[in-house]
């Protein structure tokens, strides 16, 4: 440690972007530390770090002995020659010493203890700076893709896109510049890590944020985002400026906004639903408004079955049934498709499983005796018997079976 650390520690305050006052009482902690073991509380040691004066020196009362063996110690013969034949034993008298003039020992590990506790300071700095980054977007360089995901320089440290945060399908290499959502800050021993992703629905929120002004201002608001990413996303918009379209914002001039957040989500499907008070406008807004034909919403319960025609079925659940999921997740409700012609069997199926055989047209009460006590209770038993499984039974001949039948089959 040599005389001018003053000008290299201050330039490093600089360059590091430290505090220099903190600084400061690291250099004089990490002193007095390395010199504690040969002090003793009389020497009344002090540690004078001055970056703006220049001053670095310690200060202490040297105790007279008779042999000086410590640091904090001066033979009675040396305290004579300096101060005066007055000088005693036990007497302490104060000296000055430069840094650059301590043992080469002593400076080893103060320079080894500063050099830890700047580090440890730089780190506290880092995660400072991006704790303030947490829940934004930002942008780095590929730096390395390994086994636990994409290694990302993003200025001041390194950032971690894990596998299971990555796209589906997307592929990067190093010297790429990708973006992605800042989801949480870590420490680890080797340092601060940032965590990243760009399959979190928040990532899709924040780049709506860039693109849409009256999203960024609060005049649009996203309620909710469902996601399947690099698939599709759904996401519920309002508007609180009763001149402003929130579809239309989020969309642009020809779809440009959009677009531009599609494009950086390599293609993931964008489905912008206005928000709507009316459930069942809602669930048809998220299924899809120019595919549904009717929504029945149960009395009980969060249950909807929404009526499409037979050319949209396939549209209205999706490819891997994603599109009636996403809408089902961004409704609250649980969500079947039917065509007409299903719904009106589910109905009928329904009535047959909750209504006596003794309502079958042409069931006598003998007759319905003999059903019940072979366990055909219910309208929906006759419909899945056969004619030879009914004429099995005593007193039960094959007209009788098809007219059973046949009434459970129209019932």
């Amino acid at each position: 440690m040599s005389t001018n650390i003053g000008s290299i520690l201050s330039n490093l305050a600089n360059v590091k972007q430290l505090d220099a006052k903190a600084l400061q009482e690291i250099i004089k902690e990490s002193i007095q530390s390395a010199l504690s073991k040969k002090m003793v509380p009389e020497n009344d040691l002090e540690v004078v770090a001055d970056f703006e004066n220049g001053d670095f020196f310690i200060r202490l009362k040297k105790i007279v002995v008779m042999t000086d063996n410590n640091f904090g110690e001066i033979s009675l013969a040396q305290a004579r020659a300096t101060y005066g034949s007055h000088v005693d034993l036990g007497d302490c008298y104060e000296t000055v010493i430069p840094i650059g003039d301590l043992e080469p020992k002593i400076i080893k590990i103060a320079r080894k203890a500063i050099l830890e506790k700047i580090h440890e300071l730089e780190e506290d700095r880092i995660r400072f700076d991006y704790e303030k980054q947490k829940n934004t977007i930002v942008s780095g360089v590929v730096k390395r893709v390994d086994y636990n995901g994409i290694i990302v320089n993003i200025g001041y440290t390194e950032a971690l896109l894990a596998t299971d945060q990555q796209i589906d399908e997307e592929f990067f290499k190093v010297g790429d510049v990708i973006r992605a959502y800042v989801v949480n800050i870590t420490q680890r021993r080797s340092g601060v890590q940032v965590i990243l992703s760009r399959t979190n629905p928040e990532f899709v929120n924040k780049l709506f944020e860039l693109e849409v002004p009256e999203i960024y201002k609060g005049e649009v608001e996203i309620l909710k985002i469902v996601r399947e990413p690099g698939i599709r996303s759904k996401i519920e918009v309002i508007s609180h400026n009763p001149k402003i379209d929130p579809y239309g914002a989020c969309l642009g001039e020809k779809g440009n906004r959009i677009d531009q957040v599609r494009k950086e989500l390599h293609g993931e499907q964008i489905d912008i639903i206005v928000h709507d008070e009316n459930s069942e406008e809602m669930i048809a807004n998220a299924v899809g408004e120019d595919l549904v034909e009717r929504i029945i919403v149960a009395e009980r319960g969060k249950f909807a079955s929404v009526i499409v025609s037979e050319k949209n079925k396939n549209l209205a659940i999706g490819k891997n049934g994603k599109n009636v999921k996403l809408a089902a997740k961004l409704t609250g409700f649980k969500l079947d498709i039917y065509t007409f012609e299903e719904y009106e069997e589910k109905l009928s199926s329904e009535r047959r499983i909750t209504s006596y055989v003794t309502e079958l047209d042409g069931v006598t009460e003998s007759l319905g005796k003999i059903l019940r006590e072979h366990g055909y209770t219910a309208v929906q038993d006759i419909f899945n018997a056969s004619v030879e499984e009914l004429c099995r039974l005593e007193g039960i001949g094959e007209k009788t079976a098809e007219k059973l039948i046949e009434a459970a089959r129209s019932f």
